[in-house]
């Protein structure tokens, strides 16, 4: 995108511009109470609440989300963090918005978006990590296959062998495939074939959205004029934004971040276990606690330098 910009002066900026007319925006943090949200610690970091959507289940109307993901980056913006937040993840969610009334219930975190779209997920993720949200950006799915296939497909390493749970049950052997978006969504849709389930999706979503970066920052993309249009273009149509949040601006402070420059990891957990008839997540509230607080402070590289082990495999 930089040399998008700095190749075509004037006009490439205004192309740039452009682009935020062509994102849909979502009033993310609509009655949201300044009293009951986390204090801005760190003034000069981000942190992006990224939320992958998919069909709604069959016979019902609302959203669902297997993806939740809170990506801070830091002062410097030349790097950033991906924390994974799994689906299934046991905590409190307000039931409703402050001026309905509602009150608080414990359910699996991706319910608030079912209940409440991202205005109730603001507010859980908040209070389940103290951190501020400073934005919000919802993925299609289907509109994230076709980013993929303006790359012309992804590298991506698959971790074990496998057999996929769909039709026809396609077979995955370890190793680097080169994946279309029918089957990169196929692997970062997939659990059930997986001892750990939901963990094995996230480090699967993980790697795929590294490999998207990887290709959307390579020189062969950037040099292409043609294809790097499609691609922005494919881009725009398959996310929504929060009205605060520039195309333009994010640009300009987040220029310097590249795949390689990205840190994949997971909101610590216990384990699984049941809570009545349901299959969740338990969080690790001591481990959690002082990851967040890192990512609050935006000390981030202390933590890491104190936990080497937590970098996902897709880093």
């Amino acid at each position: 995108m930089l040399l998008l910009v700095i190749g075509g002066g004037g006009g490439g900026w205004l192309y740039v511009w452009s682009l935020d007319n062509r994102v849909q925006k979502v009033d993310a943090f609509h009655g949201l109470q300044e009293d009951q949200r986390p204090v801005r610690a760190a003034d000069s970091a981000l942190n992006f609440l990224v939320v992958g959507k998919d069909a709604p289940n069959p016979g019902s109307t609302a959203s669902r989300t297997d993806t939740i993901m809170l990506i801070h980056v830091p002062h410097s913006r030349d790097r950033a963090q991906v924390i994974s937040v799994p689906r299934d993840t046991w905590t409190t969610i307000p039931a409703s918005l402050p001026e309905d009334g509602g009150g608080p219930t414990k359910a699996k975190i991706n319910a608030a978006y079912a209940w409440g779209e991202a205005p109730l997920l603001v507010r859980t993720i908040e209070g389940f990590t103290g951190v501020r949200i400073d934005h919000v950006v919802e993925i299609d799915f289907v509109g994230f296959g076709k980013v993929i296939d303006t790359l012309g497909g992804v590298d991506v390493t698959v971790d074990r062998a496998f057999t996929s749970s769909v039709p026809p049950g396609r077979v995955y052997e370890p190793g680097v495939h080169h994946m279309d978006s029918a089957v990169a969504l196929e692997y970062a849709r997939e659990r059930r074939q997986f001892a750990d389930g939901d963990y094995s999706r996230m480090r699967h979503q993980q790697a795929i959205l590294a490999a998207v970066m990887r290709k959307a920052g390579s020189r062969g993309i950037l040099t292409n004029p043609g294809q790097l249009n499609d691609f922005l273009r494919a881009t725009t149509g398959a996310v929504r934004v929060d009205e605060k949040l520039s195309v333009f601006d994010t640009i300009w402070n987040l220029g310097g971040v590249g795949a390689e420059n990205v840190t994949m990891l997971t909101s610590p957990t216990t384990g699984v276990g049941m809570v009545g008839d349901q299959s969740v997540i338990f969080p690790d509230t001591a481990a959690s606690a002082k990851l967040f607080a890192a990512v609050k402070n935006d000390t981030m590289d202390e933590w890491l330098a104190e936990n080497p082990d937590a970098r996902n495999s897709s880093n």
